[in-house]
């Protein structure tokens, strides 16, 4: 006697992303996260070392924040809002997406809460620098309001990748 066996032809559903501040203990996800995504592509710089391996001197104390993306109560993302010299304006930076989740759309929930939190915070301007190589990652930028700064208006980099270098004007 044959038996059937029913498939669902239904997707799994997708698992629920929290997006949180940076809580302590966080620090060994936040070095993990950019370590992955940097050693893969890139080399860890020594302006890396720095702010990964003391993001609450670098970040928070002065006063940036760190958001993650959770799920499970496993980091699987984050993203930093660092303030710049410039009052109003803040650089996003350390953004990162663990590889065996990318392209399921925690980058832009991420990105979308740095934003709003930035907005908070009394930004004026967004600021952030990223590679060429890195097609996605400036799409999504694009895509979410992020525009080139014009040639004439660069400042040097403290990251040699850095060949991308992008603004959002919120005020």
């Amino acid at each position: 006697m044959p038996v059937c066996v029913q498939e669902s032809l239904t997707a799994p559903a997708p698992p629920v992303v929290e997006i949180r501040r940076f809580r302590p203990g966080d620090e060994a996800a936040f070095l993990r996260l950019n370590e992955e995504w940097i050693v893969r592509h890139f080399v860890l710089e020594e302006k890396d070392r720095t702010v990964l391996n003391d993001p609450m001197k670098h970040i928070l104390d002065r006063g940036g924040q760190i958001l993650f993306a959770v799920i499970g109560g496993e980091a699987v993302g984050c993203c930093a809002i660092v303030p710049e010299l410039e009052p109003g304006v803040y650089e996003v930076a350390k953004m990162a997406v663990t590889e065996k989740l990318q392209g399921q759309g925690i980058g832009r929930k991420i990105l979308q809460a740095v934003i709003e939190t930035a907005k908070g915070m009394g930004a004026s301007r967004l600021y952030l620098e990223t590679n060429s190589k890195l097609a996605n990652a400036t799409h999504l930028y694009e895509k979410l309001g992020f525009r080139h700064v014009p040639v004439e208006r660069l400042k040097p980099s403290l990251y040699r990748r850095a060949d991308v270098f992008m603004e959002m004007v919120l005020s």
